[in-house]
Order: structure tokens, then sequence, then C-alpha cells
């Protein structure tokens, strides 16, 4: 009997211990992203051109207006020049489409004028991309682009 409760035990124990050694996947790990998007996620897209016009350090406040595309749950992350901002974007890299929603954004009162609000409309506006070498467009339909962007690279 005593050899038999030893065995018992053992197997709870060891059932315990695998169900304790394996996790749940997130959601990001179960996502396979084509090699395509994996162009796009999880860069730094600098802002360098907007509605034809280059941005420079005078079209901002506080930090230059980016973008990143982060792989979890489809967010995105960024500054327009004044304010952080957040939202979700969904991408169809078949066709090169990428919308964005729920973007919200802080409200910083900004003492010079910026790029902001352009950047924030095209952000609701846009319905494709394009990208080639380090080079991210934002466009609308088959208009010349709406944004540039400029991948940057940590050191």
């Amino acid at each position: 009997m005593k050899h038999f409760l030893t065995t018992i035990s053992l197997f709870f124990l060891s059932l315990l211990f695998i169900s304790c050694c394996t996790s749940k996947k997130t959601t990001s790990e179960n996502t396979i992203f084509p090699k395509e998007s994996t162009q796009i996620v999880e860069k730094y897209w600098k802002l360098i051109e907007i509605n034809g016009q280059k941005v420079t350090a005078e079209n901002f406040a506080s930090k230059e207006p980016h973008l990143i595309l982060k792989s979890e749950e489809n967010r995105v992350t960024g500054n327009g020049g004044c304010n952080s901002f957040f939202g979700t974007y969904s991408l169809q890299t078949d066709v090169n489409r990428i919308s964005f929603s729920k973007i919200g954004a802080t409200r910083m009162a900004c003492l010079q004028p910026t790029v902001e609000s352009d950047f924030f409309n095209i952000l609701e506006t846009v319905d494709n991309y394009t990208v080639k070498n380090d080079t991210l467009q934002l466009n609308k339909a088959r208009m010349a682009p709406l944004a540039k962007f400029v991948a940057v690279y940590l050191k």
C-alpha cells in the first residue's frame, strides 16, 4: 500500500510540474507576420516629409514626429512633435494596405506651430503604404505620398 501511495503521489507531482512549466503563448507569439510586415513592424519611423514638405526641427516642439508599429496587439505609438499618441493599426501586407484606428493623444499646449495636426489627420485617412529600403510612405489611394518616414536604428 505504501508503494502504491508513493507512486500515485509521484504521478500527481509530475503532472503538477508539467502544468506549471507549460505556459500559454501570448497573441503576438501566435501571430505569424509575413516577411513584408516585418519590414515596417517594430521599427522607429521618423517623419521626414508631410504633404510634400520636408520636416525640420522648426516643425516640432519637443520630440521629433515619429511612429512605431508594435506587433503586440497591433498597437501604434509615437509623437506628433508635441504630444504623444497611441492607437491600433491593421495591415494587409499582400496588397500593402494599412489603416489606423482608435487614435488618442495627450493634450499638452504647444508654444510653437508643429506638423502635429497634419500628421494626426494623415493617420486617419491613409489606406496603403509603400516600403523601399529604409523609407516608408503612407498614401491615400493613388495620390502622392501623404507622409514619408525613414527608419532610425540604434547603434
